[in-house]
């Protein structure tokens, strides 16, 4: 494992990646709005409205994604020492918690015509507003404390900790009774949702993957430049 790497070398290829990251987003994100707003079908009970599913659903997913990989990242900067883990982690949480409020604000939107309510505590909802309450505990710790080594090792505790609602969030549906649909999509077993719908989906999850990279790389950046300024060429 390498300890140690030279800011010099990391900023030249990320410093270079955004412009290619937006090229690509905003093709991606063309198409799958188009897809998603006039090729795919309406929903035959929820019309419409089901078409919220294309933000709602990948914005979901991107949130989980990167809390999942703050996590062990966290765990792996515990193991392997190495600051630069903690680094990437703390660029990333912006952008997971930009997706973890997109998904419970499209929720509730969805939530009103098919459930008749703006919001229910229901388990799926609730484990997410936690991964909320995670996000901004984190964040905040990097601004609350100045000593460098102590809030590595608080921040990476929270990203642990917060690891433990993630499969809460993903089995609460089957775990308990509530409101929330299952899912619809599964690696393991057969998807239930028709092709017409999983294209747009999977374009749109797509799109929203490459916009949490660019501004992981743009807060990244500025996070190397700091670094930089302090007259330091090492993490």
């Amino acid at each position: 494992m390498i300890k140690f790497f030279e800011v010099s070398k990391i900023f030249y290829f990320t410093s270079r990646a955004p412009k290619y990251v937006i090229f690509l987003f905003v093709v991606v994100l063309t198409i799958g709005l188009t897809e998603a707003l006039f090729i795919s079908p309406e929903d035959y009970i929820q019309s419409h409205s089901v078409r919220i599913m294309y933000v709602h659903v990948p914005a979901a997913w991107i949130s989980l994604g990167i809390f999942s990989l703050m996590g062990f990242l966290s765990l792996s900067c515990f193991v392997f020492k190495n600051k630069n883990f903690s680094l990437i982690s703390k660029s990333l949480a912006p952008s997971g918690l930009l997706f973890n409020i997109i998904a419970l604000v499209t929720g509730s939107i969805w939530g009103k015509p098919t459930w008749g309510t703006w919001w229910v505590w229901d388990a799926r909802i609730t484990s997410m507003l936690i991964l909320c309450v995670f996000y901004l505990m984190y964040i905040v710790a990097w601004r609350l404390f100045e000593d460098k080594e102590k809030v590595i090792k608080i921040t990476s505790i929270i990203a642990i900790l917060g690891l433990i609602n993630v499969p809460i969030i993903k089995f609460s549906v089957d775990w308990w009774s509530t409101l929330h649909q299952v899912s619809s999509v599964s690696v393991l077993s057969k998807t239930s949702i028709h092709i017409s719908m999983l294209i747009p989906l999977a374009i749109m999850t797509a799109a929203f993957a490459l916009f949490s990279i660019l501004i992981f790389l743009m807060k990244y950046n500025t996070e190397l430049i700091k670094i930089k300024n302090k007259g330091l060429d090492r993490l």
